[in-house]
């Protein structure tokens, strides 16, 4: 019994190292994966998965471009059209611009060939409507398949009056809705080489009835999935800054209303359907991981059923994920 205890024992520190699965919960059957990270490349290993896919995907590009047309919204866009106007590349430590990152981001989408080109939002500082149609302009010429979910900064002209809600549906409806390609904005699902890849916005903080009933439908296939959202979810451990779920999000624990000149947040937290979303993606065994932006960070959680979530650097830094899923033979 003492070598069995040992063995397993030294089975979970190897899973904290490079990502393992166990083979069952109980009777449940739980999907067998692996994972590993190296700098901007993961690669997921799957039972589920019958073929080879490659998705590069990015967030936080904090495009800023504008013209004439966004004099009467100067007041709104002041402070973030000047937050990101010079970068620096997170590997040569050398000046860049936001542009010069998405056009390099997308060529060498380009070059590689991917499956999927996937943008995690704020991808655009404010919903400049210049930035918007010049990016779009990009993504149709260089003819890739991609899926764009938005983010806090994509919608929000800061000062401006009305809900997060509202201020959402109204710049998704009058400028960021081409980006959508005739998908439903907050929630809808692409399948590639048999993962279906699920969009969903949590540029709120929150989530509705309406995508947790979504979530749970598509997790009801079968089907490996991977989830794309541009807020991270709340692990232990992480600050109440760091994402969607975190038992202490409130209106007492949020520091940035001021300066983004928005709405605090609730004084009650978060809602019993955001609280049930997050412990539903925890608990879903066909999700293979979850990709947000958001913080700016690189960081990387990992579920006690192995889930891992991922956090990309900020693609003005002129980062973003090379992600390959691969089949995983079950011996």
């Amino acid at each position: 019994m003492k070598k069995h205890v040992t063995l397993f024992v030294a089975g979970l520190f190897l899973c904290s190292l490079t990502g393992c699965s166990f083979f069952s919960v109980g009777k449940e059957p739980v999907l067998e994966k692996s994972f590993s990270v190296s700098d901007n490349q993961i690669t997921i290993y799957s039972s589920a998965v019958t073929d080879t896919l490659n998705i590069l995907l990015f967030s936080d590009t904090h495009l800023f471009a504008k013209d004439d047309r966004e004099k009467p919204y100067e007041q709104y866009s002041k402070r973030m059209s000047g937050a990101y106007n010079v970068t620096k590349h997170y590997k040569t430590g050398g000046e860049t611009t936001p542009s010069l990152v998405f056009l390099e981001t997308v060529q060498v989408a380009r070059e590689k060939k991917v499956d999927l080109l996937a943008m995690l939002g704020d991808i655009f500082s404010y919903p400049s409507e210049y930035a918007i149609e010049w990016a779009d302009s990009i993504l149709r010429d260089a003819r890739l398949n991609y899926v764009y979910v938005a983010g806090n900064h994509d919608w929000h002209y800061e000062g401006m009056p009305g809900s997060s809600e509202d201020l959402r549906k109204t710049w998704i409806d009058k400028r960021l809705l081409p980006l959508y390609q005739g998908h439903n904005p907050l929630y809808y699902a692409v399948d590639v080489k048999g993962v279906r890849v699920l969009v969903i916005d949590n540029s709120t903080y929150e989530i509705s009835a309406e995508q947790l009933a979504f979530f749970k439908e598509q997790a009801r296939t079968g089907l490996p999935l991977l989830l794309m959202t541009h807020i991270p979810f709340y692990m232990p451990g992480r600050g109440v800054g760091y994402g969607c779920g975190h038992p202490d999000w409130n209106k007492a624990h949020d520091g940035g209303y001021r300066i983004e000149r928005r709405e605090p947040w609730p004084e009650e937290g978060h809602t019993a359907t955001t609280m049930q979303f997050r412990d539903e993606i925890l608990n879903t065994p066909n999700l293979l991981a979850v990709f947000s932006g958001h913080i700016h960070h690189q960081t990387l959680d990992v579920s006690k059923r192995n889930l891992p979530m991922f956090v990309g650097k900020p693609n003005f830094s002129g980062h973003y994920y090379d992600v390959t899923i691969m089949p995983m033979s079950v011996e």
